[in-house]
């Protein structure tokens, strides 16, 4: 019997480790103070617009959205700061994933004015690009109304960055499915090939030689056709991606598939499409669209 919640979850920010997120925060610091990822770097390291001020003054800004937005970002931004001064301080107003209209506070920032200003940019890029994620999501998610299907994320992310974008597709209210090539087995057209010429046979040896190895492992099989479905309930996977399928083919698939297996929609997703696709009784839709098509969002830091 399928099980929908054992194929997706939503990224805490306690599940993040950050370590990583440090060294991507050192390599935007690098790039504005160092001439980080230029050959021939810079013999004048520092921020020399923030130098020309007193040292020792101290000043206290406010973050606020300039539009509405989903949230993201909050839990980050001490970790920014602390990256230029360890006397910047951040005191959260609200929280990643609440909706704020435009001209809500985000939270203050507090501390030396030369340190602040060399960490405002980097803040406000983080920040901007993770609340244009978690915003885009949040629209996609309103798109399919009360229905139980779920919308889930997929690994087109950009490098380096995919724990906080998928971090922040959750603070919009999405899923994420799987997390990289680890924590699922996803056989497509590719991988059946290499198993043998006949595909149904091939899609029950991937089958149990996936169980065999890593029994716990979920796993999941692309089809394009509805030909397909036979193979992979043959094959007894966990889940059924159905690629680019048609509305009428949707509906025929998950009359053929029943509770036989997870079914998955994905290929062509628009939020246009999102509130029918949303009452055919799917178990998850899967979109890139809410990373790689995400626009940043407006977040000024006033005094």
């Amino acid at each position: 019997m399928k099980n929908p919640d054992l194929c997706c979850q939503r990224l805490a920010w306690g599940d993040i480790d950050i370590s990583p997120i440090k060294t991507l925060i050192g390599l935007a610091k690098s790039e504005d103070l160092e001439a980080g990822g230029l050959l021939n770097g810079t013999s004048t390291p520092g921020d020399h617009s923030s130098a020309l001020l007193e040292a020792g003054q101290n000043v206290t800004t406010t973050l606020k959205a300039r539009t509405e937005i989903s949230l993201c970002g909050v839990e980050l931004a001490p970790h920014v700061l602390a990256a230029y001064d360890s006397e910047l301080t951040f005191q959260a107003l609200a929280k990643d994933g609440d909706k704020l209209d435009s001209g809500d506070s985000i939270g203050t920032v507090s501390g030396p004015v030369r340190s602040l200003l060399s960490a405002e940019r980097p803040l406000l890029n983080f920040m901007q690009k993770l609340s244009g994620v978690s915003t885009l999501t949040r629209k996609y998610v309103d798109a399919m109304g009360d229905s139980p299907t779920r919308l889930l994320d997929t690994r087109k992310t950009t490098p380096g960055y995919r724990t906080l974008e998928k971090y922040a597709v959750a603070c919009g209210g999405g899923w994420n499915h799987r997390i990289g090539l680890f924590d699922r087995v996803m056989l497509k057209d590719n991988h059946l090939a290499a198993f043998g010429a006949d595909p149904r046979q091939s899609a029950i040896d991937a089958v149990q030689a996936s169980r065999s190895k890593h029994p716990k492992i979920l796993v999941e099989m692309e089809v394009d056709t509805l030909g397909q479905i036979e193979h992979a309930l043959a094959a007894q996977v966990d889940i059924i991606l159905l690629d680019n399928f048609s509305v009428a083919q949707l509906k025929e698939a998950i009359s053929l598939i029943g509770d036989r297996a997870v079914t998955e929609a994905s290929g062509g997703i628009t939020i246009e499409s999102l509130p029918e696709l949303a009452s055919l009784g799917l178990d998850f839709i899967s979109t890139g669209a809410t990373v790689h098509q995400s626009t940043w969002i407006d977040i000024g830091l006033d005094s």
